[in-house]
């Protein structure tokens, strides 16, 4: 059989002049929530990268001070000055009043030929005993073989250690108002036994050796344990002791009270004999010393280091805050 093509139905045409088949209206709703979706996370991403941009600009110029300020060390002096080191803030490891940083800044200050004395500038609560020992002991062997004077002058406060550390000075400088004292020695702690047997929580401590969980807050308070860190904190009270009485030497005017922990002004303190006189860092380099000029030899904490110590958690809760209080993108 032949076919013709007269025989074949028409081409397929497309209608002229008709319009696309129109969009449901719940598919229109559809498309416009996906839009929006897709345009907000565009704005999110913006704000992210603007946020790291901040961060990372304010960490360049933070490193670039950072190197700035490391080049910014002090430089002997062939003038005659007063070298100056301060005692700030808790004594103890990783703070700026670390034996590490204030044996540097003594040696510093002490091998100076230009300067005349050193002033030791406290405003400190004390912290540990160890720390405060390895200054002491550093101030003694510097002032013996440099032979040179040493005075330490109190701001706010010298209390526990920070006074162990004065007691190392020839002559000892207060305010009227300075607080100067606490001599002593002390180990804090909790007790929750009580507690827990009211909450009805027990405790389950494991030890090799049976004074392992000495003075452990969670468990009943041993008196043989108890007695043991009595003795131990009794003996290096005595150490803080032997340490005040070899500075002040006839000085000291003791009392009952002298070691007993307390702390007097300035002004007591100097008719206790725990200080010399009133004057502060100006009239000590002007009057005392005789070098008006004071240079600084006190180590600055570097400040690449202490965001490096704080880049954690911190960095993550201050971005989420520079993001929430970025005004919106439009």
């Amino acid at each position: 059989m032949t076919t013709s093509n007269d025989d074949l139905p028409p081409p397929m045409q497309e209608p002229v002049g008709v319009p696309p088949p129109a969009v449901a209206p719940h598919q229109e709703a559809v498309l416009a929530q996906l839009a929006r979706d897709f345009l907000r996370e565009r704005r999110v991403e913006r704000r992210w990268r603007t946020v790291f941009r901040l961060f990372w600009l304010v960490l360049a110029a933070l490193l670039v001070y950072s190197v700035w300020l490391q080049g910014r060390h002090v430089t002997p002096s062939a003038a005659p000055h007063t070298a100056l080191v301060e005692v700030r803030g808790e004594i103890a490891v990783d703070t700026e009043a670390s034996a590490e940083l204030l044996v540097a800044a003594l040696k510093d200050a002490f091998k100076d030929e230009g300067s005349q004395a050193v002033v030791l500038r406290i405003n400190s609560p004390g912290g540990s005993p160890v720390q405060a020992g390895i200054v002491y002991d550093e101030i003694k062997r510097l002032k013996k073989q440099y032979d040179k004077p040493v005075y330490a002058v109190v701001e706010e406060m010298c209390a526990s250690g920070a006074y162990y550390i004065a007691a190392a000075a020839d002559e000892i400088f207060v305010d009227k108002a300075s607080l100067v004292g606490s001599i002593g020695v002390l180990m804090d702690g909790f007790g929750f036994t009580g507690l827990m047997d009211k909450l009805g929580v027990e405790r389950r401590l494991l030890t090799a050796g049976e004074n392992k969980g000495m003075l452990d807050p969670f468990s009943p308070e041993d008196p043989k344990q108890r007695a043991h860190a009595q003795a131990m904190l009794d003996q290096i009270h005595q150490q803080f002791v032997a340490v005040v009485r070899e500075g002040r030497g006839k000085r000291l005017k003791e009392t009952p009270e002298t070691f007993s922990g307390l702390f007097w002004n300035g002004e007591q303190a100097v008719k206790l004999g725990l200080a010399d006189h009133q004057g502060n860092l100006d009239y000590v380099a002007r009057e005392v010393v005789k070098a008006e000029e004071v240079i600084d030899y006190t180590p600055r904490d570097n400040v690449a280091e202490r965001l490096a110590k704080r880049f954690g958690a911190g960095v993550g809760a201050g971005a989420v805050k520079a993001l929430r209080e970025l005004p919106p993108l439009r």
